[in-house]
């Protein structure tokens, strides 16, 4: 299903990265709408094949709701983003970015900030190629900053070093990488981003440990985790609200808002005949500076 002719195959992005663009595109084509996201970019940039639909990752136990959150906290970041936009915040930045495809789809909106795209130098080089080979210009206001975190690289030097400013207010998400992380890293950066200007905000996501969540939620939660863990990616850090918010005060924050599941359903997922809504075990954190 390419558009363009595909770079080498000796690189493939990160699994995950992949399941999460994958996840978004199901939306759009096995829900009905309304769609809480319209993304089949992120499907075309991985290009996984026509087949794609009967994987594992889109065909197990809970994928239903999997999907929702998936579609749901990109959802919750981007009027997040756009309402700190209107509010004078003039930059964005997307740690973990992945095959996130918010300045190609939302141009009208990128386009008022200076947006930052961090991850992995092998992940960055891939996308920018995919990229290109669908036709898409990098526009001036989208930077690229490959973060080699294996070498020790620090996000917070390729950041003010690709021209991030720290002195202006900035929009900052990490969606599904916390719980990749170990709890002195989330630590840290916690800190790093309640150091920001005034009026700067975080959103990040977590999960919920296993004893807090449902039988069936845990099962799916259990399921998720193995093939987490047999990709190579597992789960580390897992976090109660209460935990979360704590971990952001001390960082320095003023403030910090547990958003949970139940918030995002009531926004988003309201009225639908068939059920769709995010499960329990992905919450967010918004934390203001």
């Amino acid at each position: 299903m390419d558009d363009g002719q595909h770079p080498s195959r000796e690189y493939e992005p990160d699994h995950t990265a992949v399941r999460v663009a994958l996840w978004r595109a199901l939306h759009v084509q096995a829900d009905a709408p309304p769609h809480v996201l319209d993304d089949e970019i992120g499907l075309r940039l991985a290009d996984p094949g026509q087949d794609w639909r009967e994987r594992g990752d889109m065909t197990m136990p809970g994928v239903d709701g999997v999907r929702a959150s998936i579609v749901a906290r990109a959802r919750f970041v981007e009027d997040l983003v756009a309402e700190r936009a209107d509010a004078g915040a003039a930059q964005y930045v997307i740690l973990g970015a992945g095959l996130d495809s918010f300045a190609q789809r939302r141009p009208e909106l990128a386009s008022r900030l200076r947006v930052f795209e961090v991850d992995q130098p092998a992940t960055q080089a891939w996308k920018r190629q995919r990229l290109a080979a669908l036709g898409y210009d990098v526009p001036s206001w989208l930077t690229f900053v490959p973060v080699d975190f294996e070498a020790g690289d620090s996000w917070w030097e390729r950041l003010t070093a690709a021209g991030f400013d720290p002195q202006k207010p900035a929009a900052v998400a990490s969606t599904g990488v916390s719980m990749y992380l170990t709890r002195e890293t989330n630590a840290a950066t916690l800190r790093q981003v309640a150091a920001l200007a005034p009026g700067s905000v975080f959103a990040t996501t977590f999960l919920l440990p296993l004893d807090m969540l449902d039988p069936d939620q845990r099962q799916v939660q259990e399921f998720s985790m193995r093939n987490a863990a047999a990709s190579g990616t597992p789960f580390i850090s897992l976090y109660s609200p209460d935990e979360m918010r704590q971990a952001a005060l001390e960082a320095g924050f003023t403030k910090a808002v547990h958003v949970s599941p139940d918030d995002l359903a009531a926004r988003y997922f309201a009225g639908r005949p068939d059920g769709l809504r995010p499960p329990g075990a992905e919450q967010f954190l918004v934390a203001e500076v």
